[in-house]
């Protein structure tokens, strides 16, 4: 298991360029699914969750071609259905949580889909009902072997149908999407999720010929297609990673400029970044932060202790709620940082804790962060990381800490974020990566 040693307290300097969008990838990968004509996605994120999506697309079929780093041709004329039913897919399948939307898009072009329960961050319940639900609502027959852990849907025809989303799911919604843009008649999806990534999805299917009204709302309405042709896609830049960034050169004193951050697509996480504080300057499409020597946690109209919570899009990304609260450590003022979405995920500030922070965890979804101003710096530790963003915050944390610090459990970070030390040692960093 590969492990990092980081040597804190070094500031950076310099650009770097986000990576493509990971979640935006793995909706789209699977939407190639729905075309036998080559398709072409580039600024893919060559990241471990994305390319064992690819990886399983491969054996599934797909013709897969890698012109470049990230950029990739696909072409789904000759699937191999009975790859499903293999003992190498459901470890496969199992292995990866994004392999859930691949579902759909078999189901509108082949008439079923089969999915092992499908693995991914252990940061709580993360339920399936709504991608099923919507199925059974066009028409699709489900089944659940509880022996395998294995989902199977069949339907000879998808019939269009209004449907209210239970939870406005982002995998939930692109899966349903894309089984509904070959689904006779009109399909309206309300409480839909409205994500850029959601509205990319939406964008690339049009360009394949789907009719789809209401993109970025709350209400989809598709008119089903036969069927699909090819098309060319560009993936985002990833919003996660621009918000990680940006806590993590307040917090080590950095001065960074991100290039090419798309922020017409970043809603308002910039705006949070800055009421705790951060100062940033919009280049054109860069985000330019100075070295922040101090930084002061703003507070509410009438005087009370700002909150940062999550929500569904257009509110705070629950990706990002971890580097906010790593964040604030050094902040002057204090902030409670309220999770709501996922029980398990702010678990990890007890690691924070024996580095010297002052963070009291209230209940699983609260964690009360008093800012240190830098007058106290985090010490460093061995630590584990549990998740892709927990891994990222006590990554930061380690950078800005005194001394040296260990995180195993790396493949987690590396789930999410490409290369990482490569990109950041050149500007300042002191992160050595071990096997």
């Amino acid at each position: 298991m590969s492990y990092f040693e980081i040597e804190g307290g070094h500031s950076l300097k310099g650009e770097i360029t986000p990576q493509g969008a990971k979640n935006e990838a793995l909706q789209i990968l699977c939407a190639v699914l729905l075309s036998s004509e080559p398709i072409r996605v580039t600024n893919i994120p060559e990241i471990r969750d994305v390319l064992k999506l690819i990886e399983l697309l491969q054996n599934l079929g797909v013709k897969i071609t890698r012109n470049a780093k990230g950029d990739y041709s696909f072409q789904s004329d000759q699937i191999d259905l009975d790859f499903l039913d293999s003992s190498e897919f459901k470890i496969q399948g199992a292995a990866l949580r994004g392999s859930i939307m691949i579902v759909g898009p078999l189901l509108a072009r082949f008439g079923k889909g089969y999915i092992p329960s499908p693995g991914g961050d252990k940061i709580g319940r993360r339920r399936l009902d709504t991608h099923f639900e919507g199925f059974i609502k066009l028409g699709a027959k489900f089944e659940y072997l509880p022996e395998e852990n294995f989902y199977r849907v069949h339907a000879e025809t998808l019939t269009g149908t209004f449907m209210h989303l239970d939870e406005a799911s982002v995998t939930g919604t692109a899966n349903i999407l894309m089984a509904a843009v070959m689904a006779k008649g009109e399909t309206t999806i309300y409480n839909a999720a409205c994500e850029p990534y959601l509205q990319q999805l939406c964008g690339m299917l049009v360009s394949m010929g789907a009719l789809i009204e209401g993109i970025g709302s709350n209400k989809l309405v598709i008119q089903g297609v036969n069927s699909l042709k090819g098309c060319e896609h560009r993936c985002l830049p990833d919003m996660i990673e621009i918000g990680s960034f940006i806590g993590m050169a307040a917090i080590t004193q950095s001065e960074i400029t991100l290039k090419n951050c798309r922020i017409d697509q970043l809603g308002i996480i910039p705006r949070t970044f800055q009421r705790l504080g951060i100062q940033m300057e919009f280049r054109g499409d860069d985000i330019y932060i100075p070295q922040n020597d101090h930084y002061e946690i703003d507070s509410f109209i009438d005087g009370s202790i700002l909150t940062v919570s999550d929500q569904i899009w257009p509110g705070f990304t629950p990706d990002l709620i971890s580097i906010a609260l790593v964040t604030a450590t050094q902040a002057r003022g204090t902030v409670l940082v309220h999770q709501k979405m996922f029980e398990s995920r702010l678990f990890f500030v007890d690691n924070l804790i024996e580095m010297g922070a002052q963070i009291i965890l209230c209940d699983p979804h609260r964690a009360t962060v008093i800012g240190l101003d830098r007058k106290t710096r985090l010490k460093g530790i061995t630590m584990s990381s549990p998740d892709i963003r927990a891994g990222v915050a006590l990554l930061i944390a380690a950078m800005s800490a005194k001394g040296k610090s260990t995180i195993k459990n790396i493949e987690q970070i590396d789930r999410g974020y490409e290369k990482i030390e490569e990109r950041l040692n050149p500007l300042g960093a002191k992160i050595t990566r071990f096997e």
